[in-house]
């Protein structure tokens, strides 16, 4: 539903930003399937390509809406605000893309604990993030969902800093370690892409009190 005031160009830019969110949504819960029983699920490895070029669409669509619109005035997503959010959530899915390519390309035998518990963390921060943009379309309180990304994404950086800790001390093949390193780093670069989303509509929500 349209809020009072709102400009067609506001609402179609808000709709395109609710679909990134459930595309990024989608796209969590996808690799958290891919990592939990790799390489048994790597033909789902096609279907997150398609999920990335889908966020890449909408984000292409969303600039587009921006920077064709007139300036915005205050009290409205701003062009930055609008750009900002476009591209943190492209980021979210380039990253989880990225995560499942290396699993593939380094050809992982097996998945980690600590990455399923990862890509658990990803798919609860994907969810939040969905929920927020749905609230900012709607003008409804977004600040409980922003609050559950941050706490996600410092369990993120906990989960991360153990899984490498753990790589050190098992006498594990140091290319193993190389591999598991990098991709452990394209899943946490997705879960802090999210908590960027967060900083981004903090922001916005501070211009609508």
């Amino acid at each position: 539903m349209r809020m009072p005031g709102r400009r067609a160009d506001d609402a179609a830019v808000l709709e395109l930003l609710e679909s990134s969110g459930q595309n990024v949504q989608r796209t969590a819960a996808l690799l958290h399937d891919i990592v939990r029983e790799f390489p048994e699920t790597v033909r789902l490895t096609e279907e997150m390509v398609q999920l990335e070029h889908e966020g890449d669409r909408i984000t292409h669509d969303i600039i587009h809406l921006l920077h064709g619109a007139p300036r915005r005035r205050r009290g409205c997503l701003t062009t930055a605000d609008g750009h900002a959010l476009a591209t943190a959530l492209d980021d979210i899915v380039d990253f989880a893309e990225q995560t499942a390519d290396t699993l593939s390309m380094y050809r992982i035998e097996a998945p980690m604990e600590q990455a399923t518990a990862l890509a658990e963390v990803l798919v609860g921060a994907g969810e939040q993030v969905a929920r927020a943009l749905a609230c900012l379309r709607s003008g409804a309180d977004m600040a409980p969902h922003l609050v559950e990304i941050h706490r996600l994404e410092n369990e993120g950086d906990r989960i991360t800093r153990e899984a490498v800790a753990a790589l050190f001390v098992t006498g594990i093949d140091p290319m193993v370690v190389i591999r598991w390193k990098d991709i452990f780093a394209a899943l946490e670069a997705s879960v802090d892409a999210c908590e960027t989303v967060a900083h981004v509509l903090e922001g916005i929500s501070l211009t609508r009190r």
